[in-house]
């Protein structure tokens, strides 16, 4: 694959696949928002980045000017075979794909999760709790989400392995190399397809189960495409996203001490402490394909383009959040957009602020002292999901 190349104008040739941008996209929206609420570049075929709150928000509500058909920004636009419900639907079929993943990610539900959630997350720190270090990102973050999604779905949590190949392979390299997105997608639609096949003999009591028996607006049984699409968006969007705001969580607390001990001494500041870090790091930047001109906060948008819609960007803007570039675990007002805005709000809001909530508890109940590694390296990934992949920490006292 040819490499891109470097930005040397971010306002007028911006590229969220970029090593920068990857590293620290903070300065570079602050600049891109100084600059104009929606700015464009002429990679991956056109692109649009709202970089306001307001803009952002725009482009979320307006379904008649903006698909979410193709929800990622890629080199290719490829007709369209495969789809993930209800995230890429479109008005009407949206809201009858979503309202059959409601009541799975019911509070009350996320409450029956919980106890399975908190065992594996010790189980987790049991593995590495005696060593001096350890890659949080490898050991602990990328697995609370995997294992608690494939208990959720009745899928041996031993294939989580396969789960986190497809999901870097779709969400990162699959960005620049299709034959890699493609093979990722067919695998996993043959992994399902056993499932679902398996079930049609032997109905279980999981979410794949549910699902099969679940009808469409007809009252027909949803076909097993739609099935498939539906699991391939829970795998995808159930795992990547979690285990990022669960990292970013774990580097904030392992490089800001005083928030560390403020939480473990004040635990009722938890829910706000969780609010404050997925405002703050934000993992998820979807997209649009804009199907009509419009504007957007003043500015003209055509067809043939796609919006790269980044709600990391809106929740640093300042004139939603004060102090939108510090982290504030106290901030009492905070109407962030890191699960989205308008018909495509994430349903699994409910079971991500659990896993997070869980993940952070428990670790500070068991290693409540522990810093950044400066022998190591935090590496964070590319293009949808941000998220650190590599986190090296030092646990217990210094010196």
């Amino acid at each position: 694959m040819n490499k891109p190349a470097p930005v040397t104008d971010w306002v007028h040739d911006f590229d969220h696949t970029d090593p920068r941008w990857t590293e620290n996209p903070y300065p570079i929206w602050d600049e891109l928002r100084a600059e104009c609420p929606v700015v464009h570049t002429k990679r991956f075929l056109g692109v649009y980045l709202p970089t306001t709150y307001e803009a952002v928000k725009q482009v979320s509500y307006d379904t008649e000017h903006f698909s979410s058909r193709r929800i990622i920004v890629r080199n290719v636009r490829p007709e369209i075979t495969q789809s993930a419900p209800p995230i890429t639907s479109d008005p009407p079929e949206h809201k009858p794909a979503k309202q059959l993943l409601l009541p799975p990610f019911t509070p009350d539900a996320m409450k029956k999760l919980e106890p399975r959630v908190r065992q594996i997350c010790n189980e987790l720190i049991d593995e590495f709790i005696n060593e001096p270090k350890v890659d949080a990102a490898a050991r602990y973050t990328k697995h609370i989400p995997v294992r608690a999604i494939a208990h959720m779905l009745g899928i041996p949590e031993k294939d989580g392995d396969l789960f986190i190949k497809w999901i870097h392979e779709i969400l990162e390299v699959g960005i620049t190399d299709d034959e890699v997105l493609m093979r990722a997608i067919h695998e996993m639609a043959a992994y399902f397809s056993g499932h679902i096949e398996a079930r049609k003999n032997h109905p279980t009591d999981d979410l794949i189960s549910t699902l099969m028996h679940a009808k469409d607006k007809n009252g027909q049984p949803l076909s097993d495409m739609h099935v498939l699409g539906t699991l391939r968006l829970l795998l995808i969007a159930g795992i990547d996203t979690t285990w990022s705001a669960i990292g970013a969580s774990l580097w904030h607390l392992a490089k800001t001490p005083a928030d560390r001990e403020r939480l473990i001494a004040e635990p009722e500041l938890m829910p706000t402490a969780i609010e404050e870090f997925l405002r703050a790091y934000s993992p998820v930047t979807m997209a649009r394909e804009v199907m009509k001109e419009t504007t957007v906060s003043g500015c003209p948008v055509k067809p043939g383009n796609m919006v790269l819609l980044s709600f990391p960007a809106a929740n640093r803007d300042p004139a939603m959040f004060p102090d939108a570039d510090k982290v504030v675990i106290d901030r009492k007002e905070n109407r962030h957009a890191a699960f989205g805005l308008g018909i495509h709000r994430c349903v699994g809001s409910n079971l991500a602020r659990m896993e997070m909530t869980v993940a952070i508890e428990e670790w500070l109940k068991r290693i409540p002292e522990f810093r950044l590694d400066p022998g190591g390296e935090v590496k964070w990934s590319e293009g949808t999901v941000r998220g650190p992949r590599q986190l090296p920490l030092l646990l217990g006292k210094t010196g």
